[in-house]
């Protein structure tokens, strides 16, 4: 079976269902995180993008989003892995926009070792950036989400909010409380027309997971839909990579106002991995 990339989602031109608004999605300048954006920017919500990644290639992606979809867009270099960097990002965006509508907390990392092996440092900092990244960005915009009486937090966990895997000690540990974040932050903001939900994906098609695949063919001597289905593929029954599309839409629905009523929230997105 010849497995293909899945084909993007085309997004058309501002939507309008996020007009007036103004997002910040860390972890925005590749991937699911910068996916998520061009689809808020699509829906009309000025974007601030936060991440690492070469200086012309980040202006490159502001200057596109905002020829292609017409809103505002800024840029914040805030190192996600501490708190004093983080705040500063929350008062930049507040600062530039006058409000913060939406947050998307994508930023994460990733590493996978035996747990009498796992590096301390590494358990810290993953902890750090896909934990306590979303109390500390979510304690600064609360307050303005309260004052305008509107606001969207989406958490992006991942199925390992909801299952474990070996050898990824960390990760699992930091999205299951996640999971448990969103949960008690939808409690404590449900008289405030704010919600928090959390979308928890399988594997997702990337550059970065392309790369990845092709280096596991090479370096093991098989074909490459043979390292699809046996490694990234294995626990999704069908077979298939969710899209970066496919996230920002759902991201865009969570943000409108007919999402309202949803809140507290772990939604899987992983082509059934999890039904098992």
């Amino acid at each position: 079976m010849n497995i293909q990339a899945p084909l993007p989602l085309r997004l058309e031109q501002s939507s309008g269902a996020l007009t007036g608004r103004v997002s910040l999605v860390t972890g925005s300048t590749s991937g699911i995180g910068l996916g998520i954006a061009r689809a808020l920017a699509a829906a009309g919500s000025a974007v601030m993008l936060n991440g690492f990644g070469n200086p012309e290639d980040i202006a490159e992606t502001q200057a596109r989003i905002v020829s292609e979809f017409g809103v505002k867009v800024r840029y914040s270099p805030a190192d996600m892995s501490k708190a004093e960097s983080i705040s500063d990002m929350i008062a930049m965006a507040l600062e530039t926009f006058g409000r913060l509508d939406i947050l998307v907390n994508n930023a994460g990392i990733q590493h996978v070792a035996p747990l009498e092996q796992f590096p301390v440092a590494k358990w810290d900092a993953i902890l750090a950036i896909n934990l306590s990244l979303a109390f500390h960005t979510t304690r600064g915009a609360l307050p303005s989400m309260r004052r305008k009486k509107f606001g969207r937090i989406i958490n992006i966990a991942s199925a390992h909010g909801l299952v474990a895997s070996p050898f990824k000690s960390a990760y699992v540990a930091a999205k299951h409380r996640i999971v448990g974040l969103t949960k008690v932050i939808a409690l404590v903001t449900a008289e405030a027309n704010v919600t928090c939900n959390a979308i928890c994906p399988g594997y997702v098609y990337t550059p970065l997971v392309e790369a990845q695949i092709d280096g596991q063919a090479k370096s093991h001597g098989i074909p490459r839909e043979q390292v699809i289905r046996d490694v990234p593929l294995a626990q999704q029954p069908n077979k298939r990579f969710a899209t970066v599309e496919e996230l920002g839409a759902l991201s865009v629905f969570l943000a409108s106002d007919a999402a309202a009523s949803i809140t507290g929230i772990a939604l899987p997105v992983d082509d059934g991995w999890t039904a098992h």
